[in-house]
């Protein structure tokens, strides 16, 4: 069995996508998509330096994008058969989405730049952030979390879990880090999947009468407890309660291991839940998606994994 997960914020990084833009169509379908993002993404994915696609408004949209764009790619409408499971880190579940059929393209790129201005308004109401807490004994992390007014945003499996809160709070975890712990800062500009989000929801909520949300093709995971979303609405109620409540990315792997999945694929920008499945899903193959010279051996995993074919020449996938 097959799994396509897609990754979240942060896993973008300055001029990522140029090396997609030498395959034909790719610039075509970056601009269409840019013009549903009100954003040129082709500038943001090829010059931007880091500090601009930093910037929630414009990380998510270029994250979904780009994985839009490989999808597109690699993936024929054969290959998302009942072999295939897909799932979505954080912003990443939006991308998972489409891909799985659940949403169209444009109601993709609409609902994640709703969500990406929504969030970027909801930071900029206080100083806060997210911060990456490695090993440490699980209940003590919980604890020190809980003392410090910490949410435990994003359970990622491993022994990783993210803090969110205000930048004093994360300063003092820092400082005073849990037993046997390490905690690294990430670049990310608010504390996303806690209470500082709830702004964010009236904006997507106020969004949902303008969707289509469709029943997805595959199995379609949710970020809420790894279980499968059974319809299209409840795939969109996952979405946007999402927003403020913690992404438990160890649930979906627990899912997929229990599903029997035998390969991992991950989209671009691609590497960090691949990384994760390493210590999560271990001994399960893995194959990060990172630029067009990955395409082939991507097309020859998907066929291994699936048992359907995959796209096998790049005309008329763009």
């Amino acid at each position: 069995m097959l799994a396509i997960v897609c990754p979240g914020q942060g896993s973008q990084t300055p001029g990522f996508l140029a090396p997609w833009l030498e395959l034909p169509g790719v610039r075509e379908h970056l601009e269409a998509l840019s013009d549903a993002a009100g954003l040129d993404l082709v500038a943001h994915g090829t010059v931007s330096d880091e500090e601009t696609i930093k910037d929630t408004a414009v990380a998510q949209p270029l994250i979904v994008a780009a994985g839009l764009v490989a999808a597109r790619l690699l993936l024929d409408t054969g290959a998302l058969t009942a072999a295939t499971v897909v799932a979505g880190h954080s912003v990443g579940e939006i991308t998972a989405s489409a891909v799985a059929g659940a949403l169209t393209e444009d109601d993709a790129v609409t609902f994640v730049r709703e969500r990406a201005n929504a969030m970027a308004r909801a930071a900029a109401a206080a100083p806060t952030g997210m911060s990456a807490v490695l090993g440490g004994d699980p209940d003590d992390v919980a604890q020190v979390l809980a003392g410090l007014g910490l949410t435990a945003a994003n359970a990622n499996g491993g022994g990783q879990v993210v803090a969110a809160g205000t930048l004093e709070q994360l300063a003092e975890l820092t400082a005073n880090p849990p037993a046997k712990a390490r905690v690294i800062p990430l670049k990310v500009a608010g504390a996303f999947h806690t209470s500082h989000m709830e702004p964010a929801l009236s904006v997507l909520e106020a969004l949902r009468p303008s969707l289509s949300p469709a029943e997805p093709l595959p199995t379609l995971l949710s970020n809420f407890d790894g279980a499968a979303v059974v319809s299209g609405e409840a795939n969109l109620d996952s979405l946007i309660a999402q927003v403020s409540r913690p992404v438990r990315w160890d649930a979906c792997m627990e899912t997929m291991t229990g599903m029997g999945v035998t390969g991992i694929l991950e989209l671009p920008p691609a590497g960090t839940l691949t990384g994760l499945a390493k210590r999560g899903m271990r001994g399960v193959p893995s194959l990060a998606l990172k630029s067009p010279e990955d395409l082939a051996a991507a097309r020859a995993f998907v066929a291994e994994h699936s048992g359907a074919a995959a796209v096998t020449t790049q005309e008329g996938n763009a």
